[in-house]
């Protein structure tokens, strides 16, 4: 045999052996550099909440830039956009829409009724479509009840449940003496039911001196002039509102406040959302507090993208979650070698990674979120705090700190696992 022929033969691998290097090669590109992966955004685009979804619109597609040049997989992020008109009904048919088109991962936060709609229905689409299995990463819906008894091996929240933001008001609330009575105004939905419950429960348990003065629930994005529900809260006395309302339903109440000369204080989930801060104006200024996993002028890179983002769009970013979402989808991506989301989900179980509010890790029990949260009142501009909120002249000052494991809360989550 000629050396020829014996280096040709040393060279040559097996049929078998290729065909084994051709299936790792695809297996690998598979999850490399370049491959799209599409997420759709089911949210609200028309009606009263309209302005909260345009804004967490552009806040997917503008951090999709980001995270596109920096996730570790190597993947692109696409963001499809559907409007839900807040309704459970309309969530699943963009969610059918969706599914249609080959998209694998929805993300969906306005509206806990929606959320719990999407769960069940990517439940059953998983169950009955095994090889297209969705994924939902939901980045604002915080009924306890979704990582609680309706947890879902599908479903990831990346916000605090309002349990947890209620665990951080109440443990602030123990230390303020000059709050005595309190008035509970919520949305009638899911949420804000919750919001009332776990408020009841835990200022008895932490402050049992202060008294309930007053509850009232009312119609999600129906009411437009909250001067009737402002009167109750002054004739009941209330030094201070609890409130879980967000979009439209906080702006109009803070701004009926105003207009009655209400000065109590007012502890809120949401009152960064777009249109409140305006609203609030001078006359919010160290009276409306609010609980968040974020804050205006959190320093170093949050500020530089919150400056970007106001030169970009004349508008503020505040949905932090959907950092939260690209850092732990493109983390999950490269940890699972795959965009498969049977694979992914798996790799997001329990992922720890480093974000803009430091080291979180979402729970594997139940797919919580566990991540630290602020209490932050609203606040003259100063050389300190620059960032300039709807350029009101004000913005969110950090009061307090609350470290994941203050506001952690325990889960009744029996997670069935495929």
């Amino acid at each position: 045999m000629s050396p020829h022929s014996q280096r040709s033969t040393r060279l040559s691998p097996s049929p078998l052996a290729l065909a084994a290097l051709l299936a790792l090669a695809a297996g690998t590109a598979h999850a490399q550099k370049g491959e799209t992966v599409k997420i759709a955004w089911i949210d609200p685009l028309s009606g009263l909440m309209a302005p909260v979804g345009q804004n967490q619109v552009k806040s997917f597609q503008f951090f999709a830039e980001k995270f596109n040049a920096t996730n570790p997989a190597g993947v692109k992020f696409e963001v499809i956009p559907i409007d839900n008109k807040l309704s459970p009904a309309e969530s699943l048919n963009a969610l059918k829409s969706a599914i249609d088109q080959g998209v694998r991962y929805v993300t969906q936060g306005n509206g806990s009724g929606a959320a719990l709609a999407i769960i069940d229905a990517v439940n059953k689409h998983n169950e009955r479509n095994p090889g297209k299995e969705v994924l939902y990463l939901n980045h604002s819906a915080v009924d306890p009840d979704l990582t609680n008894s309706k947890c879902s091996y599908w479903h990831f929240r990346f916000d605090a449940d309002t349990s947890m933001k209620m665990e951080a008001i109440t443990t602030f609330l123990k230390e303020q003496p000059d709050v005595k009575k309190v008035y509970l105004l919520n949305q009638n939905y899911a949420h804000g039911h919750q919001v009332a419950k776990y408020a009841k429960e835990m200022l008895a348990k932490k402050r049992p001196d202060i008294q309930v003065v007053g509850e009232d629930l009312h119609p999600l994005a129906q009411v437009r002039d909250f001067a009737p529900y402002v009167a109750k809260i002054k004739a009941a006395g209330a030094d201070t509102v609890i409130t879980g309302n967000w979009g439209s339903d906080l702006a109009l109440l803070v701004k009926a406040a105003n207009e009655a000369g209400y000065n109590g204080k007012f502890y809120t989930y949401y009152a960064g959302v777009t249109g409140t801060p305006t609203a609030m104006g001078a006359a919010g200024a160290g009276r409306v507090y609010m609980v968040a996993y974020n804050y205006s002028n959190m320093g170093g890179q949050m500020d530089q993208w919150a400056n970007e983002y106001k030169a970009k769009f004349a508008d503020d970013f505040y949905t932090g979650s959907v950092i939260h979402i690209y850092n732990a989808l493109g983390t999950a991506i490269a940890k699972a070698k795959s965009t498969d989301p049977v694979k992914v989900a798996a790799a997001l179980e329990g992922l720890r990674f480093k974000t803009f509010n430091g080291d979180v890790e979402l729970r594997k029990t139940d797919h919580q979120l566990q991540q630290p949260l602020y209490i932050s009142v609203w606040d003259k501009v100063d050389a300190k705090h620059p960032y300039n909120v709807e350029n009101t002249g004000y913005n969110f000052a950090a009061v307090k700190t609350y470290d994941a494991y203050v506001s952690s809360t325990p889960t009744s989550c029996q997670m069935k696992r495929p």
